[in-house]
């Protein structure tokens, strides 16, 4: 059994700049008054001028989100939520990381850092806390428990926004490392999807000597003649069987229609004003991330029972907006310097969990060719991009999984 428990100069005992500060969520009831008037003001355009969402998100769904923003939502539920849980704050490089810090009751818990993505916060895996730190109570064994750590993205949410460049995903992945060798991990795993599978990727990469082992829900695992082939319109290459035709024709279908968001934030993320200042121009551009959790998205405010919930989805769009921070999430993409989808080099043990749904298809054979120290493969029956929050059931069963042969 690897070492796991905190060392004696753990959490509380931390001082200085590495001091780790008790967080408390409380904003003021003039700003959620003040963001409900916003909402109701919106100057809203004609409805697009075909019958579905080719032309990017619907009139008849994001004025649905917006009547229940102003008039129905509450904020307070999911602040109560948040304050219920251990939170914390410490400066890591001269920024403000704020992060979540659960420890199981269960003896050798693994210690494990969630890392969520675009656009996103830590709402996205605060419905696999429990199932991860107390598995007895989800169906699971003790000897399968995790230290859950989730923090906030530099620029995201309650943690610092950076008035300099430089906080890439390399340096993310490092600071992540420096977080929980002060919180007195010897050993622990890393987990992400979206940005946060690029950065736990970039943390398998780097290789510290505390890092056993990563699990990812959206791998780097893409062969850069596909990768190539799918980014620039080229055909589809020979000699590919039905699984990695169909992941190509997804790949192809995300790079042409798809991401547009993140050409824009790439390279101009400081012209996005307008998602700052109001808040349904923010919810539509959340809302726009790709094609399937959008159709789940929509569904949801259609009335129909879907993963997520009306509360869900605002839940993440309110914290963004209430902490001013769509133009300095917007700025990891600028900051960004490798591929969404490509092979990183990793070379520790890794496990992917392949959603249906996911904007990149990652067939078997391409993991094993990207991660030459796969231990863990798993295709879902459903679920998609934002998997941990959609699916939190089959999502925390997929990291006891994958994780079990390195405790």
């Amino acid at each position: 059994m690897a070492q796991t428990t905190a060392t004696k100069r753990g959490a509380e005992q931390a001082s200085g700049k590495e001091a780790i500060r008790p967080f408390h969520v409380n904003f003021p009831e003039a700003e959620l008054a003040e963001l409900r008037r916003r909402i109701s003001a919106t100057k809203w355009p004609e409805r697009e001028t075909v019958p579905d969402a080719t032309q990017g998100v619907q009139l008849a769904t994001i004025q649905a989100l917006a009547r229940y923003w102003a008039t129905e939502y509450d904020w307070r539920k999911i602040e109560a939520k948040l304050n219920a849980l251990p939170q914390f704050k410490t400066e890591i490089d001269g920024l403000d990381i704020h992060f979540i810090h659960v420890r199981s009751k269960h003896q050798d818990a693994l210690p494990l850092i969630i890392t969520h993505g675009w656009p996103g916060s830590i709402i996205e895996q605060m419905k696999i806390i429990d199932p991860l730190t107390n598995p007895t109570a989800h169906g699971g064994n003790a000897s399968d428990a995790f230290d859950v750590v989730i923090p906030s993205m530099p620029g995201y949410g309650f943690s610092g926004r950076p008035a300099t460049t430089g906080w890439d995903p390399a340096h993310i992945a490092r600071a992540w490392t420096v977080l929980m060798k002060r919180l007195g991990y010897t050993k622990f795993v890393a987990q992400g999807g979206d940005w946060g599978a690029i950065i736990t990727e970039l943390m398998g990469v780097q290789a510290p000597p505390e890092l056993l082992g990563i699990h990812i829900n959206m791998p780097g695992a893409v062969p850069p003649e596909i990768d190539q082939a799918a980014a620039t319109g080229a055909p589809m290459p020979d000699g590919l069987s039905p699984e990695e035709k169909l992941a190509f024709e997804r790949l192809q279908f995300v790079y042409s229609k798809g991401v547009a968001y993140g050409y824009q934030m790439g390279l101009r993320p400081q012209t996005l004003y307008g998602i700052a200042d109001s808040p349904v121009g923010l919810a539509a551009y959340f809302l726009d991330h790709d094609a399937w959790s959008y159709a789940l998205i929509s569904s949801v405010f259609a009335g129909e029972t879907a993963g997520l919930t009306r509360d869900d989805v605002l839940d993440n769009i309110t914290i963004s907006r209430l902490t001013n921070t769509a133009i300095s999430g917007a700025r990891l993409y600028w900051e960004n310097k490798f591929g969404y989808f490509s092979v990183k080099g990793v070379s520790i043990p890794v496990a992917v969990s392949s959603f249906p749904d996911e904007i990149d298809l990652c067939p078997r054979s391409w993991a094993e060719r990207a991660y030459p120290k796969l231990i863990h493969y798993n295709k879902l029956p459903q679920g998609g991009h934002f998997a941990a929050w959609e699916q939190p059931k089959l999502f925390s069963e997929e990291l006891r999984a994958g994780f079990r042969s390195l405790r």
